[in-house]
Formats: C-alpha cells, sequence, structure tokens
C-alpha cells in the first residue's frame, strides 16, 4: 500500500526538525500541512498569513527535506488554503491516500486547556466524561461561540480516552465529516458499516453539530446512532456553535435528546484569561516575547482563543521577517495591517509622545505646554501626524490628548508635516525613524 500523507510528512518533518531552530519551526513549519502528493510532486499547504513567506524563504528547505524523506527528484510546490487536488497523473502512479478523517489532534489535551470564569463548567464535564466514559453525563452536549475551545475539549476528551481508558475505542467526527461517510455509504451500499464504525465505538465525539440542519436522512441517521450509542451504554459527546434550542431546521426530538444529558456553555474569556492563554501558547511553543506584549494582544483581541493565538503567531512570524523583537507597538500596526485590531488604541497617544519627544530631545511636558519653541512645535507637530497615521482617533481626539488643542490645531499640523516630508530629507529621515521605533515601516 501506498504511504500515507501523515507518514510521509511525519518524515519530512523529522528533517526539517533536524535543520530548523525551534523558534523557526514552531512559525514557519508547523502551520504548514501534506495537502497531497502526485507522483513525485507534493503540494504543502500553506495558511494566507504566511504563504509567501514559507514560498519566498523555505521552499530550498522543504526541498531538501523531501529529496531525503521522500524521493531524491521531488518537487515540492507551497499552495494556499483554497487548494484542491489537481486530476490524477497520466501514467497512473500511485497517489497518497488522504489524510485520515476523523483523527485527533496530539496538542488538544486538558493539560494545555487555560481554565477561566467562562469555560470552568464546560471543562470540568468534559473532564469527568473523559474519566468516567457513559457514567457520568451522557450525552454531553457542549455550545458557544466559535474559537472558544470546544473542539479542544472534544480532542482532550478522545485523547484521555485512548491514553488512560484500557482500551476504549474513541471515534471522533466533525458534522461535515459524519454526513460525507454517510452519503458515500449509502452511494456504495455500505450502510451496514458505516453504522458498525461509529456504534461500536465506545466513546463517540461530533463536532460542529449545526452543520446537520437542512439534511433530513443525516439526520435521521443521527437521531438512530443517538439511541444506539446512549441505550447500549456508549458515551456521545457534541459540540455546536449554539444551544439546543437555538439550533436551526432541527426537529423537536432530536433537540429533546441533546437535552437529555448535560448542556454547558462556554464564554468568551475575560482579559486575565486571555493573556493566560496566550502566555501557555508562548510557552508551549517556545516562543520569546515579553509580558507586555502578550498584555497588548489580549486587551486588543477578544472574539475568540483561536483569534488570540492566531494574532500572537502573526505578530511573531511578522517580527521574525523584520528580524525584530516583538513590541507592543508592533502588536498594533500587524493587527491593524491584518484588519483585527478593532479596539480603540488608548495607549498610543501617550507612547507616541514619549517618542517623539526623545526623538527631538525635549521634555515630555515641554510637548505638551504650549511653547513655541521650534523644536518643541516640530515635535509636537510629527506627535500628531503619528497618531492620525498609527492610531484611529479622530483629529479632535489627538487634538485634546496631545496638549488639550482644538481640532484645527491638529489638522494643519498634520497638512504641515506631510509637505516637509516631500522637501525636507532630515524631517523624512526624523519621521522614519519614530516609525521604526513605533513599530510601523514607514
Amino acid at each position: 500500500m501506498p504511504a500515507s500523507l501523515d507518514q510521509i510528512w511525519d518524515d519530512i518533518r523529522q528533517e526539517l526538525r533536524r535543520e530548523t531552530p525551534d523558534f523557526k519551526f514552531q512559525i514557519w513549519i508547523e502551520p504548514l500541512e501534506l495537502a497531497g502528493v502526485d507522483g513525485k510532486t507534493l503540494y504543502v499547504k500553506a495558511p494566507e498569513h504566511i504563504r509567501t513567506s514559507v514560498a519566498d524563504r523555505y521552499l530550498p528547505l522543504l526541498r531538501r527535506a523531501a529529496a531525503q524523506r521522500f524521493d531524491r527528484h521531488a518537487v515540492v510546490q507551497v499552495v494556499g488554503p483554497g487548494w484542491t487536488p489537481p486530476p490524477p497523473s497520466e501514467d497512473g502512479g500511485p497517489r497518497a491516500a488522504p489524510v485520515e478523517a476523523g483523527r485527533l489532534m496530539p496538542k488538544y489535551t486538558f493539560e494545555q486547556f487555560v481554565i477561566g470564569e467562562g469555560n470552568r463548567f464546560a471543562h470540568a464535564a468534559s473532564l469527568a466524561v473523559a474519566e468516567l466514559p457513559a457514567q457520568a453525563y451522557n450525552p454531553l452536549f457542549l455550545h458557544g461561540p466559535p474559537g472558544l475551545g470546544k473542539t479542544h475539549l472534544l480532542h482532550a476528551i478522545g485523547n484521555f480516552v485512548q491514553r488512560y481508558g484500557a482500551g476504549l475505542r474513541v471515534r471522533y467526527a466533525t458534522s461535515e465529516e459524519f454526513t460525507t461517510q454517510f452519503v458515500e455509504a449509502v452511494r456504495t451500499k455500505r450502510t451496514g458499516d458505516f453504522k458498525d464504525d461509529f456504534r461500536s465505538a465506545d466513546v463517540v465525539l461530533i463536532d460542529d453539530v449545526q452543520f446537520l440542519a437542512g439534511r433530513a436522512k443525516t439526520r435521521e441517521e443521527f437521531f438512530h446512532m443517538f439511541n444506539a450509542l446512549v441505550g447500549s451504554g456508549r458515551q456521545l459527546v457534541i459540540s455546536s456553535d449554539c444551544s439546543p434550542d437555538e439550533l436551526p431546521d432541527l426537529e423537536a426530538r432530536l433537540a429533546e435528546r441533546f437535552r437529555s444529558g448535560l448542556v454547558a456553555e462556554l464564554e468568551p474569556p475575560p482579559p486575565d484569561v486571555r493573556r493566560a492563554i496566550l502566555a501557555k501558547r508562548a510557552r508551549i511553543d517556545r516562543l520569546e516575547v515579553s509580558d507586555d506584549v502578550l498584555a497588548e494582544i489580549a486587551e486588543r483581541i477578544d472574539s475568540s482563543v483561536r483569534a488570540l493565538e492566531g494574532a500572537l503567531i502573526r505578530v511573531v512570524a511578522y517580527a521574525s521577517m523584520k528580524d525584530e523583537e516583538p513590541t507592543p507597538a508592533l502588536v498594533r500596526h500587524v493587527l491593524r495591517r491584518m484588519g483585527e485590531d478593532t479596539s480603540r488604541d488608548v495607549r498610543g497617544l501617550s507612547e507616541i509622545v514619549d517618542a517623539a519627544a526623545q526623538e527631538f530631545g525635549v521634555e515630555r511636558h515641554a510637548l505638551l505646554s504650549n511653547t513655541r519653541r521650534r523644536r518643541v512645535t516640530d515635535a509636537r507637530q510629527v506627535a500628531m501626524y503619528l497618531a492620525r497615521e498609527l492610531t484611529d482617533h479622530s483629529y479632535t481626539e489627538i487634538a485634546e490628548g496631545i496638549g488639550r488643542r482644538d481640532h484645527a490645531t491638529a489638522i494643519s499640523a498634520v497638512k504641515r508635516i506631510k509637505a516637509a516630508l516631500l522637501t525636507d530629507p532630515d524631517m523624512r529621515a526624523t519621521v522614519e525613524n519614530l516609525f521604526r521605533r513605533l513599530g510601523r515601516p514607514a
């Protein structure tokens, strides 16, 4: 049998890890996955925000590793998230099997889950189910907005049972995988095998069950599987973006089944938990970032755990590309550039004033005062220009924050500096240096 994608990629990753420092491996190699193999061509899928950088900086390394561990004439192509497999090779050569559906993610464990006020109950219920399958809460229904840790908890249950369950069989699937496999079973007239696959498992984990809405035949099969599992003393854990009562187009009998066990909600984490999540992620991935950087990200990203961790990776990756240390100012620049920072910039003005005062060699209190000395005036106007470029503040907010002036003063200052940048090399060099200090390329 041909090797699976997992086997091929594991071999190549070993070579990549041997040749790549831990820090760079975590940032650039860890997010990659082998999406397909056609003959001697390997298609390596990269998240969109690092795809170009991986292709530019790491393609030779990927090719060397593939030559060492796959085929000495291997060709590597870096593709984006939307890539789909090409048609089969004309020579009819063997193609690697796809990644196994329903595979548990080893990194999603209870040890790596950060507990906070919004997820404490869901975590405790999940751990109880993992320790005593079908004896604690059956079924267990986890719900909450995307990215808060529902999938993490499902995988943590599965990993715990596989490690400590004395041979208990675990079956994980997303609702999409469940549907696809059911449709294929009907098409090939192997529904008996499909039923046995799920109903013979001791612990069944179904993720994103909200996508079953609108699929009548799949919901019918799921209903019967539900009854068979719970009726035979097997554990069922379900996750959804919404509660059983809010699931769209779901008949009452299925919603009633979901409510028959324990329903646990996950809520967005508060700032202190967001910082703890980032600190744990940085420690696990061995990322060297300061507490100030973590606090800045936690302050600005409050939508989900997934968004938090993604923001951390983006900031560190950007700093690595620019060969800079991650700073709070860099966080603000990167997140705005990615369109992910929806917060108001409450600390930016103060930092901009400090940086401008230092650059021009004037005292902070002088910059904020009414003095009209040329050097102080230049520093003040540059600070207003930078505030307009680097923050979301209005002219009125900038004027009030830098010396309690009116908005016309800020507008005039920004216009003057913009004009000076076109004609004054010294002013241009000063502003470019300040941009770099504050974390944004000029």
